[in-house]
């Protein structure tokens, strides 16, 4: 009997959408326009056919002959020619007309795949354009044993929606439904998931709801009022989630995470920067999406929610009964990271300097209780408070990391921690990182110290791509090496195809040293995690933390089964006197056992209940 396929499709009010008895119905909110007419285009002509008017500023038809893989457009006004805001596919960049896609050509194969709960998370952030030389969905299926094999279980992926030109981020999607055609086709996509349920392993994605890219959105040449005029994100205008059109445009973006979650069977989303959308209504856009995902796909299967938020607000991370989430599974903590980050390079910079005078203690808080920042002025904010409360939350709200496209990427030059750091201290957090409780995170090469850069690239053209280059250098004339022009110009042009190509993996470093060293290292303590850790972790809640003198930190969690992990770990490049060991059987040393904890020395010990 031949194995058995899954049909699956997300039903939108908007776009293109095959009709069960033939042809297609068009749909398209348009409330600032006069007249709409859908474009059809063929190999040899183009066909032009008026679109009804109808309430609240919406147009539509229907097409009986149009058909999957068609070209389309919508004419507005008679004098401009734009894509579908809610293409599936545009296979001519952003500029070009939309795709007529049939959601059900595509047969998954995952029929079982239920997902994998929250506390068995190890990430893997990866940017489909430089994890691999090619850089397209199919070639990155050929990478995902290695993966499982180094211990990943969660593959996250950087923004895959259309955005301007042949490589970017991501972060200037303008086409939020339609997978960039550079990387490969929708059902590309789909099988790249296929392919990772097939080995256990989840897949997230990163999607950008604060702010349109600077080229190819024409939203605002029709529906104007999708933006608020009076509230910018530091990258363009905001969406108008609160005013009277609000609820077309909330629904575009929970319509969006339904989509990408049924149609793609993502096991869940990476939302964007949160603390840039503009919305105070109650309940908030991230609130409302979290409440549908729950009441939909969250029903029938483990689907997570991950968020980036400098505010650090806990009230987004709040648990019910038998820890379910109730908002958002976790959050990107920046606090661990920033705190790490110094101990390991010494910088002191930007808003390293808030963590600065007192990185463990820092760190320490950030393990035990999430958030290093709960409540407490920010210098590098200028005193203003930030973060709340968040020692009520289990590790599993939060994700912690040594590096992410971010901190790599928004470096001048695009320097990996490896590249910068004391390899002992860096040796020491890696090991703090991914024996604690919390879901750790990696950036793609991290496991293996990639020798490559992270560099921030685009493909913008003409004076957008000249503001964008000369932007980027300016950001820089802040920091003293690059307060002179002759400094700033050494800085990689983002527009040059060169500074892409050498953001590339080599994956054929993996077997040379130091590369193979660092795997082995990433290897050992993932195995350490899932085999020694994991049946435990399920029943993580919050720690406890000590700085015992300069240099020594001691945090111990609760876990499940009446357990309890201790760590104790010596980050100062001077040896100390080890205080009487923690109790339970030691799960990992970086060092042998003495009298004293050598320099950058991390000890791991598993209290099981019985002992």
């Amino acid at each position: 009997m031949g194995q058995r396929l899954l049909r699956r499709r997300h039903e939108m009010p908007f776009g293109a959408s095959l009709s069960p008895d033939g042809g297609v119905r068009f749909r398209l909110w348009a409330p600032g326009a006069r007249r709409v007419d859908l474009v059809l285009r063929s190999s040899v002509a183009a066909e032009m056919i008026p679109m009804q008017p109808r309430d609240g500023g919406w147009y539509e038809c229907d097409a009986d002959e149009a058909r999957a893989g068609q070209r389309y457009a919508f004419l507005i006004d008679g004098r401009i020619e734009v894509p579908d805001p809610a293409s599936r596919f545009n296979p001519d960049d952003v500029h070009g007309p939309s795709a007529v896609i049939d959601p059900h050509a595509y047969g998954w194969r995952d029929a079982d795949w239920r997902g994998r709960p929250w506390h068995e998370a190890v990430i893997y952030e990866l940017h489909v354009g430089t994890f691999t030389a090619t850089g397209t969905f199919a070639a990155a299926i050929d990478r995902l044993d290695d993966l499982v094999e180094v211990g990943v279980t969660a593959v996250e992926l950087m923004p895959v929606a259309d955005f301007p030109g042949q490589r970017n981020w991501g972060y200037d999607g303008v086409l939020l439904f339609a997978p960039d055609a550079a990387y490969g086709t929708p059902d590309d996509l789909k099988a790249f998931i296929d392919a990772a349920h097939a080995r256990q392993l989840m897949v997230l994605l990163d999607v950008v709801y604060n702010h349109f890219g600077p080229d190819g959105n024409y939203l605002h040449t029709y529906a104007g009022a999708f933006f608020d005029g009076l509230r910018q994100t530091p990258w363009g205008a905001a969406p108008n989630f609160d005013a009277v059109s609000g609820r077309t445009v909330r629904d575009f973006y929970i319509h969006n995470a339904l989509f990408w979650l049924t149609e793609y069977h993502l096991d869940g989303l990476r939302l964007d920067a949160v603390h840039a959308i503009a919305d105070d209504s109650r309940p908030d856009i991230v609130e409302e999406l979290a409440r549908a995902v729950h009441d939909g796909p969250g029903r029938h299967r483990h689907v997570h929610l991950v968020l980036e938020n400098d505010r650090n607000q806990a009230r987004y991370l709040p648990r019910g009964a038998a820890g379910r989430p109730l908002i958002a599974t976790a959050q990107w903590n920046d606090d661990v990271h920033h705190a790490a980050h110094v101990l390991a390079t010494g910088e002191r910079d930007g808003y390293y300097a808030d963590y600065a005078d007192h990185p463990i203690w820092f760190l320490g808080r950030s393990l035990a209780e999430g958030f290093g920042f709960q409540g407490e002025p920010s210098p590098y904010r200028g005193g203003a408070a930030r973060g709340e409360p968040s020692a009520h939350l289990p590790p599993a709200a939060f994700v912690n990391f040594l590096q992410t496209h971010d901190q790599v990427g928004n470096r001048a030059f695009g320097e990996r921690i490896q590249h910068i750091a004391n390899q002992n201290a860096l040796e020491a957090l890696t090991c703090c990182i991914l024996l604690a409780p919390a879901p750790p995170m990696l950036f793609m090469g991290e496991e293996f110290a990639a020798s490559s850069p992270f560099l921030y690239f685009c493909d913008f053209h003409g004076e957008l791509a000249e503001a964008v280059t000369r932007g980027r250098r300016a950001e820089f004339g802040r920091f003293e090496r690059f307060s002179e022009e002759s400094a700033q110009s050494c800085i990689p042009d983002p527009n040059d195809s060169e500074t892409f190509e050498r953001s590339r993996l080599d994956w054929s470093e993996r077997t040379r040293m130091p590369h193979a060293r660092w795997l082995a290292l990433y290897r050992s303590l993932l195995h350490l995690r899932r085999e020694r850790l994991g049946p435990y972790l399920a029943g993580a809640s919050v720690g406890g933390f000590h700085v015992l003198a300069p240099g020594r930190l001691a945090v111990n969690w609760p876990l499940g089964d009446g357990a309890h992990l201790h760590m104790l770990a010596n980050l100062s490049a001077e040896p100390a006197m080890r205080d009487p060991l923690p109790p339970g059987k030691i799960v990992y040393s970086s060092h042998p056992a003495t009298d004293q904890l050598e320099p950058w020395s991390v000890r791991v010990s598993l209290e099981e209940h019985d002992e």
